[in-house]
């Protein structure tokens, strides 16, 4: 029936009869115009928010059945037409009787259904290729998926990504960096989402940008700068940043603020996962690929058994090519293939708790590319990792992690003398034992014991100086330096 359509509109439309799923993967691939041909890329674009629509009259219908009320009461009006339909839902402009323009998401009808059939779908390969492909082991197909279904869950509650956006407004509170629309909770229900209306030009549209002056270069580097704070700061980031959830504010053209929309895959890591992808970031941004390498030892993301210099070796080999070169330069396809294979050669297994954070960073480096092909990402992200690894290690890190874990500490001392009478009771033969075996060497091993005892005072004397530096007054000035002072001398001699 389309057999006369160009191939871009065949496929597009192919991707919208498999469903929602299949479109989410389409609107990855749009960001990609270094992979794809460009007719391919304007219409897998489509995707993004012009999917074909469900009537306005069923959404009215579907206001009022959650409302239980008339549109006009809910609404002091509403468009029927949407102004925008994705893979999950549709969006539709209306007005509160307090004047407010706001927007009006609902949930396409029927969508859990279509969903649950293709994640059906999506498992059914993902046993076939773990069971008849060598690499499907290292792959992890049916964990993937497994991740993916809790992330579409997730999506398919609006009420939850109602406070996914309070949260990340919070996080952005008068930041010149993000702006998050305002939600109306009173007009929210778990498959009706009402929030602020937002005036913005589309981010990929680049030539409505430079018309009205934005800094091209310095919303780039923005937007990478937002990928990192979210991530790293904030462990709380937006997992669907494609061009049709991302808006530039009209305001301050020359100091460009990104607006953000649809905020129902959101992302966030261990604290481990977190330590050990900033680690990386820095180490490859300083072209340490020795550091790179142990890491991924280290993190279990390789084999234990992997050998560090061959490792690093391959990993030299592919990243070495790209530095000093900006977006515009990179072969991003080549790039990919070349990692896939050294993944493949060192066993390298997928790791699904991360495949949220990948989907994000093919995104952002995707419209960075889109936005300012000379942007420099590696010059453009580095002073931050640096700035946040920094607040993670040494002295400052450290008393800060004391400060916030003293109060506990300190509700449980009194209970420490309970706890250990508790332990000694619970194997009374084990105490008798260990002081039958002890007292014939206690007059040997004095000098030890000696040594443990200064440490006990020594760490004391430690804690009560931190304490006072924390909470202290200006009386106790003189006190802090004097306990860090003896805690030192204390080390000292134990040594």
């Amino acid at each position: 029936m389309h057999r006369k359509e160009s191939r871009g509109i065949r496929l597009r439309l192919a991707i919208e009869k498999l469903g929602p799923i299949f479109i989410k993967f389409g609107q990855i691939l749009s960001t990609r115009p270094d992979v794809f041909p460009e007719d391919i890329v304007v219409e897998l674009a489509k995707l993004r928010d012009q999917v074909p629509p469900f009537p306005g009259k069923q959404a009215v219908a579907m206001i009022e059945k959650n409302f239980n009320a008339k549109i006009n009461t809910v609404y002091k009006t509403f468009s029927e037409t949407p102004l925008a339909s994705a893979s999950v839902a549709q969006v539709h402009a209306a007005t509160l009787h307090s004047g407010e323009d706001v927007i009006v998401k609902i949930l396409r009808p029927n969508v859990n259904k279509l969903i649950k059939k293709d994640i059906g779908l999506l498992k059914l390969i993902a046993r076939l290729v773990q069971q008849c492909w060598s690499q499907g082991e290292r792959l992890r197909p049916m964990e993937v998926v497994l991740e993916f279904e809790k992330t579409l869950e997730n999506e398919l509650d609006l009420l939850r990504e109602t406070a996914n956006a309070a949260q990340l407004k919070r996080n952005f509170n008068d930041s010149k960096l993000l702006y998050v629309p305002t939600v109306h909770w009173d007009y929210c229900k778990q498959s009706i989402l009402t929030m602020e209306r937002i005036y913005g030009m589309a981010v990929d549209n680049a030539g409505s940008l430079r018309e009205h002056g934005v800094d091209m270069k310095k919303l780039s580097e923005r937007g990478v700068e937002i990928f990192f704070t979210q991530v790293f700061r904030d462990n709380f980031f937006h997992a669907d940043m494609h061009p049709g959830n991302i808006f530039v504010a009209f305001d301050h053209p020359q100091d460009p603020q990104y607006i953000g929309v649809d905020f129902g895959i959101m992302g966030s890591l261990s604290e481990n996962d977190k330590r050990y992808l900033a680690e990386n970031f820095l180490a490859f941004f300083n072209r340490d690929y020795h550091r790179v390498a142990q890491l991924h030892v280290e993190s279990h993301w390789v084999p234990a058994d992997t050998r560090i210099e061959e490792f690093e070796a391959a990993i030299r080999t592919v990243c070495e090519p790209i530095f000093q070169k900006s977006l515009r330069d990179i072969s991003f396809g080549q790039l990919l293939v070349r990692l896939f294979q050294t993944a493949s050669h060192f066993k390298m297994p997928v790791q699904p708790q991360l495949v949220l954070l990948q989907k994000t960073l093919l995104n952002v480096e995707g419209l960075g590319r889109q936005l300012y092909p000379d942007l420099d990402l590696w010059q453009t992200a580095k002073p931050f990792l640096e700035k946040w690894i920094k607040t993670q290690v040494g002295p400052r890190a450290f008393f800060h992690k004391v400060k916030q874990q003293l109060p506990f500490w300190l509700e449980k001392l009194p209970e420490l003398p309970g706890l250990i009478y508790n332990a000694l009771e619970a194997s009374p033969n084990s105490a008798k034992c260990w002081a039958s075996q002890a007292q014939p060497n206690l007059h040997a091993n004095k000098p030890k014991y000696r040594r443990f005892f200064l440490l006990g005072v020594t760490f004391g004397l430690l804690f009560a100086g931190i304490f006072l530096s924390i909470f202290t007054t200006k009386t106790h000035s003189v006190t802090v330096p004097i306990f860090l002072g003896l805690a030192m001398v204390g080390l000292v001699g134990s040594l």
